[in-house]
């Protein structure tokens, strides 16, 4: 049966049958509410890709990689909760929620003093209710689309959707999609990725092109040799100093790291010394695999937030992406 609080929340037209005759869009499959009906007929590569990267466990949950991700999601988001300090238990909803590994990191024992709601495209939101489910408030989680959400408006307090609106037909409708789920005074967190320089925006579409029809674990293997391409200059930990701009190719002038340069300006071949082979793949799978996968720049981002009525509190675009916070004002739609 179907909590009173999430009956609530969801659509009346796909509330899924609790027994009372009625044929909802959902349906109850191991204590996940799914939707299997796609938007878009290419999400079907998304939802395929993302279920296959997740289900590889070994490659994202070390000690090492859960540091690196902490410190990055609390670098980017702070104290999201303290945004909705005058609600007693908020309901957040992570949407692209995949295993809940980006929830646990960031929300960690708080997820006790909220109700959380995951969605996601794929079956990750298995593994994300087996590791939140314990440790929040109350929970529950839906195999969805993200542009084609079963929710009401306004029904939560907090949205967040950490690196996944560049992954649907388009971001910008899935943005404003999401800033109407949102109560007044409600705040929504994203993270998309950042247009590039020229050079690595060409080669980045070139190897997508390349493995993104190929099946998961033959594209997996194709992407290693790029990965151990990466290892290897940084290993090599040399600076390169750029005394001037080289602007035809969007390289500023500065010092950094061989293997930063090469990654920010011609390819992305991850490295963290202290990560493994496979962990360094899964971050470069993540970025070539999907078929969907738009850049943006901070003024279209912030002109989403000007078109959804949103006050901006945070817009921080860095190398890789942007993160932006922004709150529902009372009274808009």
């Amino acid at each position: 049966m179907t909590e009173p609080w999430l009956s609530a929340i969801l659509l009346p037209e796909a509330a899924p049958n609790d027994g009372d005759g009625r044929k909802g869009r959902l349906t109850w499959m191991d204590g996940v509410l799914r939707d299997n009906a796609l938007v878009d007929i290419a999400q079907a590569q998304t939802r395929d890709i993302f279920a296959f990267k997740w289900s590889m466990q070994d490659t994202y949950k070390s000690e090492a990689m859960n540091t690196a991700i902490s410190a990055w999601l609390h670098d980017r988001y702070g104290d999201l909760l303290s945004r909705v300090g005058h609600v007693d238990q908020p309901i957040v909803l992570d949407a692209g929620c995949g295993a809940g590994n980006a929830a646990d990191l960031l929300f960690g024992d708080r997820l006790r003093d909220l109700t959380y709601v995951g969605v996601d495209i794929s079956q990750a939101v298995d593994l994300a209710r087996d590791r939140i489910a314990p440790k929040a408030a109350r929970s529950a989680f839906v195999q969805a689309d993200l542009q084609n959400l079963p929710f009401q408006s306004e029904s939560f307090d907090v949205v967040i959707s950490e690196g996944v609106l560049h992954h649907t037909p388009s971001a910008k409708r899935g943005f404003l999609g999401l800033s109407k789920l949102l109560k007044p005074r409600g705040i929504l967190a994203i993270y998309v990725y950042i247009k590039k320089a020229p050079v690595r925006e060409f080669v980045d579409d070139h190897v997508r092109n390349l493995i993104s029809d190929l099946p998961s674990e033959q594209a997996w293997e194709k992407l290693m040799p790029l990965t151990r391409l990466g290892k290897a200059l940084g290993d090599i930990d040399v600076d390169i100093k750029l005394p001037e701009d080289i602007e035809v190719l969007g390289i500023p002038a500065g010092t950094m790291k061989l293997q930063r340069l090469f990654y920010y300006f011609f390819c992305k071949a991850f490295y963290r010394p202290e990560l493994t082979l496979d962990e360094m793949n899964h971050i470069n799978f993540d970025w070539y695999m999907p078929k969907y996968c738009s850049r943006h720049t901070p003024e279209e981002m912030g002109e989403w937030c000007r078109e959804a009525g949103l006050a901006l509190e945070l817009l921080k675009p860095e190398e890789s992406g942007i993160t932006m916070i922004a709150r529902k004002a009372i009274g808009q739609n």
